[in-house]
């Protein structure tokens, strides 16, 4: 009976589920940014073997997140999670410049992946708050979003640890997945 009643409830009001993989190399933040959304809380965590999944709910969404191991020999199998996949959460590192290139060339694979094509991409421009770190608009031109002119993309600046810009991602996420649902689309540059 409960579960009849969500059901009618979420048609009422609009609320939808949706599958998100949140990737990105190891120690950019993802497990914590994933537990600030779920918890609201900062868990002190370790590197990530395997996967964490969680539902979080925003507004009238239910979004289940993957967050999935960076480490280098994780990468291969994050293909496994991409199927019936709606968005894409793709956290850097902006302090680690050394491996821009690097997640770069891990975002381009994802994002090329036929089982992704359809997905919007959020990426976290993460650990903004950092002395020395890349901008919001290095990030972008890094990973090369402006030249993804029939994707959905945009770029936050975040710090996982305050949770300051994780919720502006989601709504545009949120937006953007119904949007996609109903036939539109939209993009975003960096401001």
């Amino acid at each position: 009976m409960g579960n009849v009643f969500r059901k009618l409830l979420d048609q009422l009001f609009g609320s939808t589920e949706m599958r998100v993989v949140m990737l990105g190399l190891d120690a950019a933040g993802k497990t914590t940014i994933l537990y600030k959304l779920h918890i609201g809380e900062i868990l002190s965590t370790v590197p990530t073997i395997g996967f964490n999944v969680e539902k979080v709910q925003y507004k009238n969404v239910q979004f289940t997140v993957w967050d999935v191991g960076g480490q280098e020999k994780l990468r291969p199998l994050w293909r496994h999670y991409f199927g019936n996949t709606d968005g894409l959460i793709y956290v850097v590192d902006s302090l680690d410049k050394e491996r821009i290139h690097k997640a770069a060339a891990e975002f381009s694979t994802i994002i090329s992946d036929p089982l992704m094509r359809n997905s919007a991409i959020l990426v976290f421009a993460n650990k903004q708050d950092m002395p020395r770190c890349m901008t919001v608009a290095e990030v972008a031109e890094a990973l090369g979003l402006q030249k993804l002119r029939s994707r959905q993309w945009h770029i936050q600046a975040t710090c996982a640890t305050k949770g300051e810009g994780l919720y502006e991602g989601l709504d545009w996420l949120a937006a953007t997945l119904k949007k996609m649902q109903s036939g539109g689309a939209q993009t975003s540059v960096p401001a």
